[in-house]
């Protein structure tokens, strides 16, 4: 288990540490945060529903296994109700967002400071 942790953690810090412009030898700049930013965020609202989707079937394994067991099934029963409300608040979340952009036209779902690729 902790090979594996040690794997995840190493993968996630490769792919937010990748250069973002390879072809730019000097010192990063804002470009290159702005970049990094969108680079988290985005790993982050990935993690978030293989972490859901984690529970969901860890949830299922508890239920299957419970044996018939009311406390075990009733845990199970609330691990796999909160997964479910975590996904619904994403995306409520994420639909809020849309409704932003659609009503103010400006885009709260990238990631901008001002600089060349922002949209």
């Amino acid at each position: 288990m902790k090979k594996f942790l040690v794997l995840i953690l190493n993968s996630l810090f490769l792919m937010i540490y990748t250069p973002v412009y390879a072809d730019n030898p000097g010192p990063a700049g804002p470009k290159q945060l702005q970049e990094l930013f969108m680079r988290i965020i985005n790993l982050a609202a990935e993690a978030a529903f293989v972490v859901l989707l984690i529970m969901l079937v860890y949830a299922g394994i508890k239920f299957l296994t419970s044996g018939g067991d009311p406390k075990a099934i009733g845990a199970a029963g609330g691990t796999i109700t909160w997964a479910l409300l975590g996904i619904l608040f994403m995306a409520i979340g994420w639909l809020l967002l849309l409704l932003i952009k659609n009503f103010t036209g400006v885009d709260v779902t990238q990631f901008c400071i001002g600089f060349n690729g922002c949209q």
